[in-house]
């Protein structure tokens, strides 16, 4: 026997032999090297365990703790028939906060996923390995549940006389792998998704723009100011880090290449996030709606132009009002080009709804109605800090004007 030099009060599971000493233990040969396992395993009265003294222990659970504690990788031993757990240091972070676990029955220290673990163990005692990766438990190791992955192999342990003894556990935890895999499965599809939807939209922009265009200049002018809306709004997208524009958000970018206008701007409306489709067919409509209401309508003239936002009840329509006052004779154009087919057609389309024009007088008003439930997002109470006001619950909007310098 090796004799080493310990302080017997700090023989524990998680702590390291002190410089000072107070008893001298004998410190077996296949415990040599084993770091706080093999205190721990040192420091319990094994006597009244079934394995009885240490002394008495077979050669071969002796050689198979040599090979488990001296290894970096993640070990346990189970041993016999009561199940007695051994385990290396590089198993204690698997542990986590749980009790002592060297001593106890494997049964005991992982009663919260025995059920899945038990089938595995009885195939390694009947002399079966078993190898799976990243299998799933959700175990509690700290104070709560925790869904965790690990790649392992139970393979079966055999005494002296070829019978099947016990079992060794060689973990590796892979939870981050695979959460990390999963994430980025979700953002590839996302992107994927993203991808698709901005070609079809710039496919149907460069088609239909240049087919409704009298000249080709016209035409080039048209295609490139849509396109900029539609990469503003994707500016947006990634600025928000999401998958989310808010409609705010999307109104103050649309607006922004037209800063003299802001205070002919009125906002009224709460916090309301758009899936990225139902943002980037947003920002196509407002930029007609903008593009129209300086050639045409209110901003080339005196008026203004007021935007509303609704999303009241859970079974209550998504409503997006555009009304401008103080037009000269408003009136439906006699020719139908793209900018109404993407204000009528298209824009309702990715929102599932339906939109509506009215012209009277000196006043004009676009509305687009949509499911909530393809809004996917709820009214925020209270103010907001960009010029725009609302408490959509209660019912009081009050609107001024937006942007304020």
């Amino acid at each position: 026997m090796k004799q080493l030099t310990l302080t017997a009060s700090h023989l524990q599971s998680g702590h390291d032999v002190p410089s000072g000493r107070r008893s001298i233990l004998k410190y077996p040969l296949f415990l040599s090297g084993g770091g706080r396992s093999a205190d721990a395993i040192m420091a319990r009265d094994w006597s009244e365990t079934p394995l009885g003294p240490m002394d008495d222990w077979p050669q071969s659970l002796r050689i198979a703790l040599g090979m488990m504690l001296a290894s970096h990788f993640p070990k346990a031993i189970v041993w016999g028939e009561a199940l007695t757990t051994f385990h290396n240091d590089a198993f204690l972070p698997i542990i986590g906060e749980k009790p002592d676990a060297i001593g106890r029955g494997f049964d005991e220290v992982w009663s919260e996923i025995w059920p899945d673990l038990e089938p595995m163990i009885q195939r390694a005692y009947a002399g079966e390995a078993t190898f799976i990766e990243n299998f799933p438990l959700t175990i509690r190791r700290h104070d709560y549940p925790e869904e965790a992955y690990f790649t392992f192999c139970y393979s079966p342990i055999r005494d002296e006389t070829g019978k099947v003894a016990g079992m060794m556990d060689t973990v590796i935890e892979t939870t981050q792998t695979v959460l990390s895999q999963r994430q980025l499965g979700v953002v590839n599809g996302e992107l994927a998704h993203r991808m698709r939807n901005m070609l079809t939209m710039v496919t149907v922009i460069s088609n239909m723009s240049l087919r409704h265009a009298r000249t080709l200049e016209e035409g080039r002018a048209a295609l490139s100011q849509r396109l900029a809306a539609l990469g503003r709004a994707q500016s947006l997208l990634l600025a928000e880090k999401g998958s989310a524009m808010d409609v705010a958000d999307l109104v103050e970018h649309a607006f922004a290449p037209h800063a003299c206008l802001r205070d002919r701007l009125i906002l009224s409306g709460g916090e309301c996030p758009l899936p990225s489709k139902q943002g980037l067919s947003l920002s196509l409509a407002l930029n007609e709606l903008i593009t129209n209401s300086i050639k045409y309508g209110a901003l080339s003239g005196a008026g203004a132009v007021r935007i509303d936002w609704t999303q009241t009840g859970p079974d209550d329509p998504f409503r997006f009002i555009w009304t401008e006052t103080g037009v000269e004779n408003a009136h439906e154009p006699e020719r139908r080009g793209f900018g109404t087919r993407v204000l009528m057609e298209f824009v309702p389309a990715n929102f599932l709804g339906e939109a509506r024009r009215e012209f009277g007088g000196d006043r004009f008003v676009y509305e687009l109605i949509a499911p909530l439930a393809v809004v996917r997002s709820a009214p925020a109470p209270g103010a907001r800090g960009d010029g725009m006001t609302a408490d959509p619950q209660a019912g009081n909007e009050t609107a001024r004007p937006a942007f304020p310098s």
